[in-house]
């Protein structure tokens, strides 16, 4: 049985799965205030499901790229709560999350803000790219590059910004990836042999003041 964990973008969200059987899945809207919510939203979709954490066997997380406070927000909770159960905590990919389900030529797509964009590229669930940052112009020419034609999705906060990039494409815009896909993807990947750690595709642009006195 697994629990998965989702802050790093617009909501708090968690599920339960027995194998392929959903027993309870819950997503709260929000871009602040994840470490107020996600403890009591992951208990009450245990009691939804009819199940005590001791029960699981599995915590599923998503680990980035998404908001710096968010995904450690979510990071923290599940390795902690996999801790004191003795239990493997399995990060995944919150762009991975976002493709999941679609079939044919998906980009998975994070408004990054500051002209920039978090991506990654999949056809039939196979990625064609490793996770980047990139400019829009950057991510234009990647898209270009990797379609060769057929059913084409762009899916994510960031997918209008390239919605011109390829054209016929539909496009999805979620909050945030969906529990239960993040669950069935966790639970498919081998057990890690250490903690997830967060996937940061740039560094933090907020600067600690100088120690240098004003001129």
């Amino acid at each position: 049985m697994i629990l998965s964990i989702d802050t790093c973008l617009g909501a708090s969200s968690v599920a339960v799965l027995d194998g392929e059987r959903v027993l309870a899945a819950r997503s709260e809207p929000m871009t602040r205030g994840h470490q107020e919510r996600i403890g009591i939203i992951a208990r009450e979709a245990a009691a939804e499901a009819g199940v005590a954490f001791a029960d699981l066997s599995r915590i599923g997380v998503t680990v980035g790229p998404g908001s710096f406070t968010g995904l450690r927000v979510g990071l923290a909770f599940a390795k902690g709560l996999a801790t004191a159960l003795s239990i493997p905590c399995v990060g995944v990919n919150t762009l991975e999350s976002l493709a999941s389900g679609h079939k044919g030529f998906v980009a998975a797509v994070i408004d990054a803000r500051m002209s920039q964009i978090y991506i990654q590229v999949f056809a039939d669930g196979v990625s064609l790219m490793a996770p980047d940052a990139l400019g829009l112009g950057e991510a234009a020419a990647r898209l270009a590059e990797l379609y060769s034609g057929g059913p084409a999705t762009l899916v994510g906060s960031g997918a209008p910004l390239l919605a011109d990039a390829l054209s016929g494409a539909a496009v999805l815009t979620p909050a945030a990836p969906d529990p239960v896909a993040v669950a069935r993807l966790a639970a498919a990947k081998p057990a890690p042999a250490h903690s997830p750690r967060p996937l940061y595709l740039r560094a933090p642009y907020a600067t600690l003041p100088s120690s240098e006195p004003a001129a």
